[in-house]
């Protein structure tokens, strides 16, 4: 038992050290005090500095930034809305099956397949308006067909956990529909959106694959600028920018665990 119990052990830690020591080599490198090499040169906050005097880089954050914020908006109140007409709407077996299968759809199925399929419906769109020219808007508007899924499966299963019986009371005391959903479900719902919408956030931030087939020209994001950037060559100001999307990344999540915690716990 206790050799099981220290293999597990080992495998455990052998697979959380492969995961995340090159997550810690990245920040390593990015205050390492010397452009080329693996030798420690001392520490510096220099390429930092330069990261932030950077146009191309600043212009791309302010892209990544606009995109991020306004899909997860309009994902987070369409993934609720589709959430909430899927559970508490009576849909018959077959249709809620039906709408079950498509939900999970953009969750599964794999993003280069995803991306060659927006790139289509926008070769469509363009047909009818030059509005649809591969850019900002046309990333989203993809962003938000995908992010909407996941916002609507973490709100669902929100609905499932507390369940009809606080509504149908609600109901018995003669609420409204009105009075239900701003006063009842939406209150209860609160840490599932705000979890939906951190997810569907960090989804945004780190996406390459669809937004590497819907943008333009000016409308350059840090994961395409990182891209770009590594295959000239790998700088330790590219260190330095992964390093804060990284970090980005974890405050968002370790605050949604903190606030689904601190929710559930009232």
């Amino acid at each position: 038992m206790k050799k099981i119990t220290l293999i597990v052990n080992i495998a455990a830690i052998s697979t959380m050290a492969f995961l995340y020591l090159p997550l810690v080599a990245v920040a390593f490198f990015s205050v390492n005090n010397t452009k080329y090499g693996l030798i420690w040169k001392g520490f510096t906050l220099d390429w930092y500095t330069k990261l932030f005097q950077n146009e191309l880089i600043l212009h791309a954050a302010w892209n990544t930034l606009v995109l991020a914020v306004v899909s997860t908006v309009v994902s987070t109140f369409l993934g609720t809305i589709l959430a909430i007409g899927m559970d508490r709407f009576p849909w018959p077996k077959k249709m809620n099956t039906v709408l079950d299968m498509i939900l999970h759809l953009p969750v599964i199925i794999p993003d280069i397949i995803f991306a060659a399929a927006m790139v289509v419906a926008f070769g469509f769109l363009r047909s009818a308006s030059t509005l649809f020219e591969p850019g900002l808007l046309n990333m989203i508007i993809a962003h938000i067909t995908f992010q909407t899924a996941f916002v609507a499966l973490v709100v669902r299963s929100r609905l499932v956990s507390i369940g009809k019986d606080v509504e149908e009371a609600a109901r018995d005391l003669y609420a409204g529909t009105t009075y239900l959903l701003w006063k009842v479900t939406l209150p209860l719902l609160t840490p599932g959106i705000v979890a939906g919408a951190m997810l569907a956030f960090t989804l945004s931030l780190d996406d390459f694959v669809i937004s590497f087939f819907t943008a333009g020209p000016d409308s350059v994001t840090l994961p395409l600028y990182i891209f770009a950037a590594v295959r000239r060559m790998v700088t330790p100001q590219i260190h330095a920018l992964s390093t804060i999307v990284l970090l980005i990344t974890i405050v968002l999540v370790i605050s949604m665990e903190r606030f689904t915690r601190k929710f559930n716990v009232k």
